[in-house]
Formats: structure tokens, sequence, C-alpha cells
């Protein structure tokens, strides 16, 4: 009786292990070669390039890049997947093939760029890696679910969001292709678009403020007050707001969604300019605090299982 216990619990193990396998290694492969090879020929990628790509999969991606750039590092989490593109480019001397998780992978080439279609389930950690580092990609061409695309953009899309407002500072982001859901395997559930994340030439705010403009926004995104006025209580008095409001053509009843790029950086600007030190050590260090809260509640969304595991 105990050794069949501990097979079954050995079972249901294997089985959880699997699961959680399933889902992280989650991923629609695109089969349309010809689509991938016009996408390829249209994007910045040249002679010149050194291309990551993320989860090459089947290598569709990654054959047609080779063709077009001087370097392509795919990165496969997958063992097997792995072992089957060292195969399969085992005479292509421009690829290397590189076994390992990119969340955790060291990109160690000062220029590069990404092309890459990426596990969907990691979309928002893929970007925030990828444009938090201290020399993201020149330009990254990432297949990305639609509605996350929209996040990131913001405007002209739909509203803009804390995400889009953090990047546009120092990057421009576009939607530049829609995909047919016939043009994977499996075929996907959501629509799928390709993002472009191209690195400002100039940032827009200088480097010297960027980690201020980064919990400036993340505080106001964060503090649990519906309208924008409310939230920036403690940074603006009512004269000032108001004033602002009107200067930047904005409602003094707007959320912070309401409000567009260009009006955010009015009021970074003036809350750079036109405050004093003790507002700024208010704000100071919201990006750390929000991005702890978050990795705990990561942890804890980890820890769960399929809720018919047991069923196994």
């Amino acid at each position: 009786m105990g050794d069949w216990s501990t097979i079954i619990c050995w079972r249901r193990e294997q089985n959880n292990i699997n699961f959680l396998k399933s889902i992280r290694y989650s991923q629609n492969f695109i089969a349309n070669s010809s689509l991938v090879k016009d996408l390829v020929r249209k994007s910045s990628m040249s002679k010149d390039d050194v291309v990551y790509e993320i989860g090459p999969g089947t290598g569709v991606i990654t054959r047609e890049l080779a063709k077009q750039c001087k370097k392509v590092i795919a990165v496969e989490i997958d063992n097997n997947l792995t072992q089957k593109l060292k195969e399969k480019f085992s005479a292509t001397l421009n690829i290397e093939i590189q076994r390992g998780d990119f969340l955790n992978y060291s990109i160690s080439e000062p220029k590069y760029k990404v092309f890459s279609n990426i596990p969907f389930n990691i979309t928002a950690d893929i970007i925030k890696k990828l444009t938090g580092l201290k020399n993201p990609p020149l330009d990254a061409f990432l297949f990305v679910q639609k509605e996350a695309a929209e996040k990131f953009i913001g405007q002209p899309l739909t509203k803009e969001t804390q995400a889009s407002i953090l990047l546009k500072s120092s990057f421009e982001l576009s939607v530049v292709h829609k995909f047919k859901k016939t043009d994977f395997r499996p075929v996907p559930g959501v629509d799928i678009v390709l993002l472009r994340i191209l690195k400002r030439s100039r940032p827009l705010i200088e480097t010297k403020n960027l980690q201020l403009y980064r919990d400036f926004i993340t505080y106001v995104f964060n503090s649990q007050k519906p309208v924008l006025k409310q939230g920036l209580k403690k940074i603006f008095t009512n004269y000032q707001f108001s004033r602002l409001a009107k200067d930047l053509k904005f409602s003094e009843s707007a959320k912070p969604t309401d409000l567009d790029f260009s009006q955010w950086l009015g009021l970074f600007d003036f809350f750079l300019k036109g405050t004093d030190v003790s507002k700024k050590l208010l704000i100071r260090s919201s990006e750390d605090v929000l991005r702890n809260q978050q990795s705990k509640l990561q942890k804890v969304h980890r820890t769960r299982v399929a809720k018919n595991w047991r069923d196994s």
C-alpha cells in the first residue's frame, strides 16, 4: 500500500511539473515562412547587425534573420528544441544557438537588435527586461498579443497607461503588422501583431532625471486615487494644479489615463523645476516599492497549480 501511495504521489508531482513547463514554454509558432521573409526584409535588420532571437522554436525566423544579418544569437529555453536547432543550423556559421532562459540571460553585445516570436505569457517580463537594460536594443520587433501592444503603446491605439508613459520617454512604439490567426501553429485564440520598439536617438528625459521621472509616474498611477488631482494633492497645491490643467489643456477632473504623453511631460517638467526637495523625496523609490510588491505577488502566482491536477 505504501509503495502505491508513493507512486501516485510521484505521478501527481510529475504531472504538476509538466503542467508548469507547458505553461512556461507556451508559444504559437509561425508557419508562414514567406511572410517571415517579407517581415524581416521590411524591418531595419541589415548585414551589419547582430540580432537576438528569443524563443526561436523551430527556427523559421532564425533562418531568415541569418540571411539578412551579420549574426543571429538565438536563446531557447527548451532543451529538445535547442538540440534540434543546433543540428539544423550546424552548417550556418552566423547562427549561434544558446540554451537558457532569456529572462536570466546576459546580453554581451554592446549594440544589437531583437526580432522574436516570444512566448505570450512572459511578454511583459521580456519588454521590461529589454527596455530596462543599460544597453537596450537599438530596435526590437516582437510578436505579441494585440491587447499587450495596446497596453505598451497607449495612444493612438487606446488610452495611455503607466507602461506606455514610462516607455515613451526613451522609445518609439508602433504596430507594424497585423497577423492572421492562420499564420500560426497551433492557431491562437487571440489576435497577434508585430510590435516595434525603437530606441530614441535622443531620450526625451535627461539621464540624470530619468529615475525621478519613473518614480513620479509610478507614484501617480499607483496613488489609489481615481482622479489625478487627488493623486497629486501632496505634490501640487490646488492653485498649481488648476494652472497646470489650464496650461496643459486637461480637465481638473481628469484621471491619469485621460492625459496624453505630452501632458505628462508637462506635468513632470513643472514637478522637476517648480517643486522643492521635500516633494521629490516624497515620491522617491516609488518604482522600487511597486516592483517589490509585484515580485511578491508573482512568487505567490508561481506556486499555483492546475485546479484539476488531482484528477490527472
